[in-house]
């Protein structure tokens, strides 16, 4: 079973040497989160053009990778718990493997449909410290994913995660972090990507100008 292991808001405040606004260092939430069009209710994004609004709602993080994170880069050991990359819904039970853009989950009184993986910033260096973080998270598949909320409501930690409907069940985050990261997509492939209709209107129209570029 798949369930919500905690939940976290957080606020704009500086961050790094240079006092950068930004809400990436959350705290946790107690108690019944609400989720409204542009995300939980009491969480904050400093800058509107490239996080939040209602393609990225909402951020979920596997809990497991913290684990392999204090592995990898045992450094930063004490800030891989959950909540560390700043997602709002840590999940116990569920990965990049597993969960597929379009998939719709239902949440307590909440439905929320995948939309895209997380493309880590410069904003993952400054909260670790470390810009090697954003390539590592992106080669080992550990990137989370965005949701756009289909139906406001409420749910908590400890929640079960349901899956409800799942029109894509070949495009997994995973595969579609690979074609990221790899950029060796055959064309029918990114004409089925361009088709995706949970993925947000910017991935489609720049891979749709992908594959154009491709077939001259």
């Amino acid at each position: 079973m798949s369930s919500v292991l905690s939940l976290q808001v957080g606020r704009i405040e500086p961050l790094g040497p240079e006092g950068v606004p930004s809400a990436f260092v959350k705290r946790t939430l107690s108690g019944v989160a609400i989720a409204e069009a542009l995300g939980l209710r009491g969480d904050e994004q400093a800058d509107l053009r490239v996080h939040g609004g209602p393609d990225k709602a909402i951020y979920f993080y596997p809990s497991e990778h913290y684990r392999q994170w204090a592995n990898d880069v045992p450094k930063h050991a004490e800030l891989f718990v959950p909540g560390g990359f700043g997602e709002n819904v840590t999940t116990t039970g569920m990965d990049e493997h597993q969960v597929a853009i379009g998939d719709v989950l239902a949440i307590g009184s909440t439905e929320m449909e995948v939309t895209q993986p997380r493309q880590p910033c410069f904003k993952l260096g400054l909260r670790f410290a470390d810009n090697t973080l954003g390539r590592i998270m992106m080669r080992s598949n550990r990137t989370g994913w965005y949701v756009r909320v289909l139906r406001v409501g409420e749910f908590q930690a400890g929640d079960e995660i349901r899956v409800i409907r799942r029109p894509s069940p070949d495009w997994t985050i995973a595969r579609f972090n690979a074609f990221i990261v790899q950029q060796s997509a055959t064309p029918q492939e990114m004409k089925e990507m361009s088709q995706l209709e949970a993925l947000p209107t910017e991935w489609k129209a720049s891979i749709l100008q992908a594959l154009s570029e491709q077939e001259r």
